[in-house]
């Protein structure tokens, strides 16, 4: 809480120029307490008069997919589908570039925040990445920090990077520009 809610953290201070993404992993046993402990620092935050702006990407799906009259035909069809039919049924309605990425924009824009935290990872996977998510933004949300609640572990290594392992047994190479919040606590 206290980094987070430094002037520092807030003004995107000690980046060297980097986008200001910032990762907070978990074990992801302990989702239930997670959920809890966003809400409780929402409300610390806002205590203190940091605006968040939460962008939970499975209610969000939820949300695009009820809007444009999806959600009803994939409930329907959901169980004469193999998971990968699914999974391509979701990319493709639910396509970062075109519906997700524009629709974070759009509520980055719309509502005043000094904070936006990321979550609801776990749920979305494996129809949407979280470093997909990471790459789009870079280009809308790069003026206030964002925070990923993410379940799995942050690896940093010189050699290789860094890199997510999404419940602590799916590795994802791809190179993320993003800070481990955990280490900024230290």
């Amino acid at each position: 809480m206290k980094v987070i809610s430094s002037d520092a953290f807030l003004n995107n201070e000690g980046l060297n120029n980097e986008v200001p993404f910032h990762i907070c992993p978990y074990e992801p046993s302990i989702q239930k307490d997670i959920t809890q402990l966003t809400k409780q620092l929402r409300n610390d935050l806002e205590d203190k008069k940091i605006k968040t702006l939460e962008i939970n990407l499975y209610d969000l799906v939820v949300e695009l997919l009820k809007r444009e009259g999806d959600w009803d035909w994939i409930l329907e069809n959901e169980q004469k589908m193999s998971r990968e039919e699914l999974k391509e049924e979701l990319q493709g309605i639910l396509d970062i570039e075109t519906v997700i990425t524009p629709e974070i924009a759009k509520r980055v824009a719309d509502e005043k925040h000094d904070l936006m935290l990321l979550t609801g990872i776990g749920e979305v996977f494996p129809y949407i990445r979280s470093h997909n998510i990471l790459n789009n933004l870079q280009k809308t949300a790069k003026d206030k920090p964002t925070l990923m609640f993410f379940p799995g572990e942050y690896q940093h290594s010189l050699e290789s990077g860094a890199s997510l392992v999404l419940f602590g047994s799916l590795q994802d190479d791809k190179y993320y520009r993003a800070f481990n919040i955990l280490d900024r606590a230290i």
